[in-house]
């Protein structure tokens, strides 16, 4: 999708930026001059679409954060009543606020799907210390961003996180609530009870489950339609978050950082 990696390149910035005194992160650098200088050569695909970053132990967990009941959490509460463990009130409609945003954490799966699993399962992974320690990065980060995004016009229902350690240091790594890695609604648009609008790659997936497609590859052609309402979405969001416009594909960050 054209634009795509300068979206995802550049909130994930802007939210480095804003959360920097909640948790350090492995950015290096984001200007092509300071690469190494094999990589200048390529600054033409590298400019605004790239960043470099330190190497981290990854753990091997999605952390996630729900505000709202949406998606695969929906499946799951609908089924059992909970999410990944996390036993959630009977009388919840889809796309329903949350009494409080939960933690559930997911496998990293190398191929197929994520696996939802409980924070019991989590801790077997990584150890209680840092089980403990992910839960309440990812839930802060998550009301943080939550606040500031419902300020500029944008309900972020979830998000996926990622974490690492560095220097013995957990630090956030891969991108960052980012139309990717998030649900974004449109405050405005809101109501609860259905699926909801989105700036996010919902559209895309629910133009998918339209055709006749077993999700194996190859993927179908998309319509340059689709194409173009999907770019359009994720520049909007880009707008609304940072107060910024990509123009023409190209990238800046507003000045003064993130403002948070």
């Amino acid at each position: 999708m054209p634009c795509k990696g300068a979206v995802l390149t550049g909130l994930s910035l802007f939210w480095f930026d804003f959360l920097r005194d909640v948790v350090a992160n492995h950015l290096i650098a984001t200007k092509v001059d300071e690469y190494p200088a094999p990589l200048r050569e390529h600054r033409d695909q590298l400019e605004g679409r790239s960043m470099l970053v330190c190497r981290a132990e990854v753990f091997p967990i999605e952390c996630i954060a729900r505000g709202y009941i949406a998606g695969s959490g929906w499946k799951e509460y609908r089924q059992t009543g909970a999410v990944c463990g996390v036993k959630l009130p009977g009388n919840l409609r889809e796309s329903d606020k949350l009494p409080e945003a939960i933690f559930t954490p997911s496998t990293k799966a190398e191929t197929g799907h994520d696996v939802n699993i409980t924070e019991r399962e989590m801790a077997n992974v990584v150890g209680e210390e840092a089980s403990r320690r992910l839960k309440e990065l990812t839930l802060e980060v998550y009301r943080r961003a939550a606040d500031f995004a419902l300020s500029r016009g944008i309900i972020i229902a979830d998000t996926k996180l990622e974490f690492g350690v560095k220097d013995g240091q957990v630090i956030l790594v891969d991108e960052v609530l980012t139309p990717d890695s998030s649900r974004f609604w449109p405050r405005d648009h809101y109501q609860p009870g259905r699926g909801q609008q989105s700036f996010d790659k919902q559209y895309l997936r629910d133009y998918l489950e339209k055709v006749d497609w077993d999700k194996r590859p190859p993927a179908p052609k998309l319509p340059e339609e689709v194409i173009e309402r999907t770019r359009e979405k994720y520049l909007e969001a880009y707008r609304l978050l940072t107060g910024e416009s990509i123009a023409d594909c190209g990238f800046r960050i507003a000045e003064g950082g993130a403002g948070g």
